[in-house]
Order: C-alpha cells, then structure tokens, then sequence
C-alpha cells in the first residue's frame, strides 16, 4: 500500500481537527488554552531549527555571542502574534547601556528575572541582551533541536547533580564575563513558581557569589504576575503585560561576606517591583461556610469571663479559638508549589572570591 494512501488522509484529519480547534478556542477557555499552547510550542519548535542555521551562520561571522538574541527577538516577533500577548517596557536603557558601559565596549553583568512558567521565553524574547549567554541544567542538552541549540549558542549547562562540575563551569563563565564583557541570564529562584498573588520564592546564592566574584552590576528584570493569563492547566489567553528593568546594582568592593545580605535587598526590591506592576488577584467566592459564618447572629461575649447564662438559665461554656492569619509577604513552600522539583535542592555555591589583604 503506497503511503501516500495513510499520509493523506492523516492530513486532512488534522487540519479538520486543528481548524476545528482554532474556532472552538474563540468560544470555549479550555480550547483556547490548547488552541494557544499548540501555537506558542510549534512555534518554539520552528524558532529551534531556525536558532541552528542563525548559529552556523553568526560563528561563521564571528557573531556567536549574539545567537540568544536573534533567536529570542525572531521567537518573539512570531509566537507574541499568534497567542495575542503583548509587552510595556520600562527601563530598557539599562540593558542597552550596557554594551557601552566600558568606553565603548561591552559591561558585563549578571541578569536576573522572576521565573513564572514556560511562557517567561516570551517576555525574554521581548528584551533579551546582547552578548548575553544563559544557564540551564544539563538534562537540556539532550532535548532535540533545543538542546543541540542551546549548546552551539554558547549556553552554561550545569550538572546539579554533581557540585564539583557545577562550580568548574560557573567559575569558567566568571572568567569569560571578565574578558569577553559577556553578560549571564540566570533565575535565582531556580525553578519556576506560579501563583494567583505575586510573590516569589526564596534565591539561591550562586549568581550572587558570580557577581562578586566578576565584580559585575546586577541588573533586575522584573515580569508581571501573569496567572491571570496562563495558569498552565487550563487558562491561556491573550493580553497585555508590564516589564520593568531596574537600575544595576553595584558589587564592587563587595566581597563573600555581602552574599547574603546582598540577596535579600534583592529579593526585597524584586518582590516589592513585582507587586508595583502586577494587577491584584481576583477576588475568590466565599466559601459555605465563611458564608454561614457571615448569615449566623453572633452574640457579644462578655470579656474575661469563662461562663455565660443563657435565656433559659443554662449555664454555657465560651470557648474562644484564634483565628490563623496568613501574611502575603511569607515566603512559599517549595515542596508544595514548584513545577520542577528535581531542581530544587540544586543551589550552585561558587568557591568564595579571596578578600585582598
């Protein structure tokens, strides 16, 4: 049997199942949140292969550094149309400035930005750096078509699993950052975080001990809570979102005793930023029993006193329970809401950079 006979039909099956799809998805949440993923995946596919010839031909120009931001800004001009998100910038002078910062020559610096789900690729593609490289962790070298790119683009793989490796490629990267005036993306959360409020959780250290070891500015990058978009379960629509890039911050002179009061100003000035530009989380029903709570006729209980007469003369105990309370700036459980829990206990600690006497 020819197999032009089952390739046939296999397409015209579906292209009727994807236009019907791509119509229901104008009607129905859950079909557009398929209808959406479908097009932002193929379309990180399409930006996978067209990343291997922009690599063969930028190293053959001598432009390898600058493969991330080609294929970043390509990906995003593309996949931003197709699933209808759009972003406000401010600050981008600050990423800019730096390929100038050195009389002329490019300032190294490590980047960092809050981590949300596999759409953050979007808003990197929006204002992803020049000479700029990015870390990720050794299982994606393996991935098809990414992997094979992320490698030849000049990508840190770190093995989590084994310190020794992890701490001989940072400290290479530190060396290039010094010499090549290359920048680092890196997200000091470690793994991805999405939650209706905005918040973020805890940051590990490595990128703190790089900047201080290359004496490189940090330069905070800072995306709105998008939950209110894509939840990735069953919500992904379309939208405006709210970039802010904040001024560098300064390491030198800073030394391994800053690390960790240098993380938590960090942590403190994202978060506070984050909050800045995000919209409130929607407003949740009640629940039955806040609602029977609310309806029910409390009576006024005397204060200090442990016995109370009812109408009746029967004579009642008043028990009084604390009600708990939740404060918004505590800091999330790790093991309850990340998505990559294989990465969570993988905190890159580089040898700390020797004080001068």
């Amino acid at each position: 049997m020819p197999l032009s006979w089952v390739l046939k039909p296999l397409a015209v099956a579906s292209a009727v199942a994807f236009s019907t799809l791509g119509l229901l998805s104008t009607r129905y949440q859950k079909a557009r949140f398929y209808w959406n993923s479908v097009l932002f995946l193929a379309t990180l596919g399409w930006a996978s292969v067209c990343g291997l010839c922009i690599t063969f031909y930028s190293a053959a120009a001598g432009n390898r550094l600058n493969i991330n931001y080609y294929v970043a800004r390509s990906f995003y001009q593309v996949a931003h149309r197709l699933v209808g998100i759009d972003f406000d910038v401010e600050g981008e002078e600050h990423l800019t400035n730096l390929l100038t910062a050195r009389d002329g020559k490019p300032q190294s610096a490590v980047v960092l930005g809050n981590h949300q789900s596999m759409i953050d690729i979007l808003y990197l593609g929006r204002i992803f750096p020049k000479q700029t490289a990015i870390t990720a962790k050794q299982e994606l070298k393996w991935s098809p078509l990414l992997g094979q790119y992320m490698a030849l683009s000049g990508a840190v793989f770190i093995n989590r699993k084994n310190r020794k490796d992890a701490v001989a490629a940072m400290q290479q990267v530190g060396v290039d950052m010094k010499k090549k005036g290359v920048s680092l993306w890196i997200f000091p959360e470690g793994t991805r975080y999405s939650h209706e409020e905005p918040t973020l959780l805890p940051f590990k250290k490595g990128a703190f001990h790089l900047a201080i070891q290359a004496q490189a500015p940090i330069v905070l990058v800072v995306c709105e809570n998008y939950n209110r978009l894509f939840d990735g379960q069953t919500r992904f629509d379309g939208g405006r979102l709210k970039i802010k890039i904040l001024p560098p911050i300064s390491t030198v002179g800073l030394t391994s005793d800053d690390v960790h009061s240098l993380v938590d100003s960090t942590r403190d000035l994202m978060l506070k930023t984050l909050k800045e530009i995000s919209l409130p989380a929607p407003a949740r029903a009640p629940s039955v029993s806040t609602a029977i709570t609310n309806d029910a006729k409390v009576t006024p209980i005397p204060e200090k006193t442990e016995e109370s007469v009812a109408p009746e003369g029967v004579r009642q105990r008043v028990v009084t329970v604390p009600t708990p309370t939740a404060s918004t700036d505590s800091l999330p459980s790790r093991e309850e809401t990340t998505t990559e829990d294989e990465m969570d206990d993988d905190a890159v600690l580089l040898k700390r950079p020797k004080t001068e006497a």
